[in-house]
């Protein structure tokens, strides 16, 4: 699966980069360090915005090509912002042939923005994932912690509207 790239400008806060820069330090320019440094990066802008794997590049004296490989191969880092909701529909083979594909383009028309994305506001993000173990209630989708299942599209403005 190909990661999204933010389309949402960056946004840095002094206290957000005195983080970056401490986390940076503290690696002490040892390139093993080059993952942890990426985990405290997210954990402190909860995802990984190219101005920031060019900061830990530079500060790690590493192509940023290299941060950049590894933001793409592990699944733990996100190159795009979560929303205050993250939206979550399973195309496991359960949900994809009772409509998931179907439930996820509503959501997708609906919020008008793709699988991957934020919503400018930052109040919505979605993802498509795999099994997420409530086959018997196939189609399902998440909303951060909150679970619908047997959905149709026709309910998919409802849900959203508990959340606007």
């Amino acid at each position: 699966m190909v990661k999204k790239i933010s389309k949402l400008p960056f946004v840095d806060t002094p206290e957000q980069a005195e983080k970056l820069n401490a986390a940076i330090a503290a690696a002490n320019g040892d390139k093993n360090l080059l993952m942890a440094v990426m985990q405290e990066a997210q954990e402190i802008y909860g995802y990984l915005p190219y101005e920031v794997q060019c900061k830990i590049a530079e500060g790690l004296d590493v192509p940023v090509e290299k941060v950049y490989g590894v933001a793409t191969f592990y699944a733990q880092f996100a190159l795009t912002p979560k929303g205050k909701y993250n939206i979550s529909v399973c195309l496991g083979t359960a949900c994809y042939v009772k409509g998931s594909q179907d439930i996820l383009d509503k959501i997708a028309e609906e919020l008008k923005i793709e699988p991957g994305e934020c919503t400018d506001d930052t109040k919505f993000s979605l993802e498509a994932c795999r099994c997420i173990g409530a086959c018997g209630l196939a189609p399902v989708l998440t909303i951060n912690e909150d679970v619908y299942g047997r959905l149709t599209t026709d309910e998919i403005p409802a849900i959203l509207a508990k959340y606007e």
